[in-house]
């Protein structure tokens, strides 16, 4: 016989924790249901608490193939709390598993306005975005229902959170998750009109917009040097030096001899006062392109900062 659980949220929030941990999902959700009914009759509002409770009860749903359930929940906790990594995650996972492809989209993009970092969501959006492709054609965008926009102030509360409650979104995973696989001949063919699509927007002076389409472009292929390096110039555009830096030093590993991305990254350098690692950039490009007249000005206003 089990032992008996103390009425108190708090015992049986843990209790059920411990049963999910040991796969026990049924009899998780069951704690969870009576943690859920004894705060409910306190009458006192703890709407994080409560939406934790939905959460984690939506985890059991998802663990047994009930997305329905599983997803009722994930709503119930974004009522009380919106914006909350794990219910959108979770209810994204159910409305793929239901192959309601547009509703998770929207919830995995969500997370990602949250925290761009989270390798699951990015995971789910290359998984989804084929999908999509596949099922809607090439304009599946049109088809999408509108992705919320995230206030400054739910980013703040995530990243203000205690570091355990991070530990499905690993930071040091890459943004890009197909580097560690080689892409397929479709996966490169959208991948260059993702690429293209985001040229045309930087035509256009839409670089927030030209960095999505370049970043949905690297998750089918993440080989394309040029890719990063497009990247990088929209970054320069925002003033986003450091990851314009980041995304030139990927387009360099991929080939060494990317003059714009040499060139870019001169530019960020510049911008971060880090003037030595500019002309070191622009000696590297000097060195392929000798007679490059904006590398040789670049040159000379960084020479001029640092005297």
């Amino acid at each position: 016989m089990a032992p008996k659980v103390s009425d108190s949220v708090e015992q049986l929030r843990a209790a059920g924790n411990q049963n999910f941990r040991n796969g026990q999902y049924g009899e998780a959700s069951a704690l969870y249901e009576r943690a859920l009914r004894l705060l409910q009759a306190r009458g006192s509002a703890d709407p994080e608490e409560e939406s934790v409770l939905y959460s984690n009860r939506a985890a059991c749903y998802l663990k047994d193939g009930n997305c329905t359930d599983c997803i009722k929940d994930c709503t119930s906790a974004l009522a009380l709390v919106p914006f909350s990594i794990k219910p959108l995650l979770r209810r994204a996972s159910a409305y793929e598993a239901l192959e309601k492809y547009t509703l998770a989209y929207v919830d995995y993009k969500t997370v990602l306005q949250i925290d761009n970092s989270v390798a699951s969501a990015l995971e789910g959006i290359n998984r989804i975005t084929r999908a999509l492709m596949d099922s809607l054609g090439p304009e599946w965008r049109l088809k999408l229902p509108p992705i919320p926009v995230v206030p400054v102030s739910a980013q703040k509360r995530w990243n203000s959170l205690p570091s355990e409650n991070h530990k499905e979104t690993p930071k040091n995973k890459s943004k890009e998750t197909t580097k560690s696989r080689v892409p397929s001949a479709g996966d490169v063919e959208r991948a260059k009109v993702l690429k293209e699509e985001g040229n045309e927007l930087v035509k256009k002076g839409n670089h927030k917009k030209a960095i999505e389409k370049y970043s949905e472009s690297l998750l089918f292929s993440s080989l394309e040097s040029a890719t990063y390096s497009n990247r990088a110039l929209c970054h320069l555009v925002l003033k986003q030096y450091k990851e314009a830096v980041k995304d030139c030093t990927e387009a360099l590993r991929l080939d060494g001899k990317n003059v714009k991305a040499f060139y870019r990254r001169a530019q960020a350098y510049k911008a971060l006062k880090d003037y030595k690692s500019s002309l070191a950039d622009i000696s590297s490009l000097l060195q392929i392109e000798p007679r490059n007249g904006p590398a040789q000005k670049l040159r000379q206003e960084v020479n001029q900062n640092m005297n």
